[in-house]
């Protein structure tokens, strides 16, 4: 596992699990499978409505707790500072956990600033070992930063080979904060797995088209954390550290950049 050194020094893994839509007792023993595959980040949201099962996976996986980085996220319900304190503790009792790996606020709300005042404390507190953001443009983000006191250790953003975000990621590392990707398989939006480019350069190194298309965020320097219910893709997606991309072949891909959101 390869990790980036985040704005206070916490390492974050490259590769973490998803956990968007996995829910009950199928959903707990996916994550149980990832862990046991070796993952060590498993990223939740309070908006996934999953929480309980992630931290009665990390519970039941055997696993010392400082060996998996958690991460989860304030949404809506918690827009004011007194609703993101609730929600902070809130987080932690659902997970069953003393501390937060990293927290995130889900979207850029209009109490973003309250919000992240209560992450600030709760960070102060131990409760949280880093805190950040999530679906925050370039604009938004620098007008963020203007005003939060703590540079966000990440943003979590749209990213994936048809829309990398590359002169974002650029922007946010200027300012210290790492960016790490959803949806970097699309989400069923495009037909990566047959995406022609993918699957030439996957065969090429002995990989498939999706370990090409994270194998390019990863290279690029931004974190992935996709989600899949399938053993074999989780192995799959969390081996993309045994080969490399050429300057040609990163070029190549980055031919599949149309500029725009998939998602509107």
């Amino acid at each position: 596992m390869e990790y980036l050194t985040l704005n206070n020094n916490v390492k974050l893994p490259m590769v973490g699990f998803g956990t968007w839509d996995v829910r009950g007792e199928k959903g707990k023993r996916c994550i149980l499978e990832a862990l046991e595959v070796g993952y060590r980040l498993i990223d939740t949201a309070q908006m996934y409505d999953n929480e309980d099962i992630v931290g009665k996976a990390v519970r039941q996986s055997g696993l010392a707790r400082q060996e998996i980085f958690i991460t989860t996220k304030l949404y809506r319900p918690s827009a004011s500072y007194q609703r993101a304190k609730s929600g902070i503790e809130q987080s932690l009792n659902t997970l069953q956990t003393d501390y937060i790996d990293l927290f995130l606020i889900h979207e850029p709300y209009d109490a973003s600033l309250e919000m992240y005042a209560a992450l600030k404390e709760a960070c102060q507190a131990g409760k949280i070992r880093a805190i950040g953001i999530s679906n925050f443009d370039g604009i938004r983000y620098e007008r963020f930063i203007r005003s939060c006191g703590i540079i966000p250790a990440v943003n979590q953003v749209e990213s994936h080979v048809y829309y990398p975000q590359l002169a974002l990621k650029e922007q946010l590392n200027r300012s210290g904060t790492q960016m790490q990707s959803w949806a970097s398989f699309t989400e069923g939006r495009r037909r990566i797995f047959d995406e022609p480019v993918l699957k030439h350069l996957g065969s090429k190194y002995g990989k498939t088209a999706g370990q090409a298309a994270l194998r390019y965020l990863v290279q690029n320097g931004i974190a992935v954390i996709p989600k899949t219910a399938h053993r074999e893709r989780m192995e799959q997606n969390f081996h993309i550290f045994d080969f490399e991309l050429s300057e040609k072949d990163m070029a190549q891909i980055g031919t599949l950049n149309g500029g725009k959101s998939l998602f509107g």
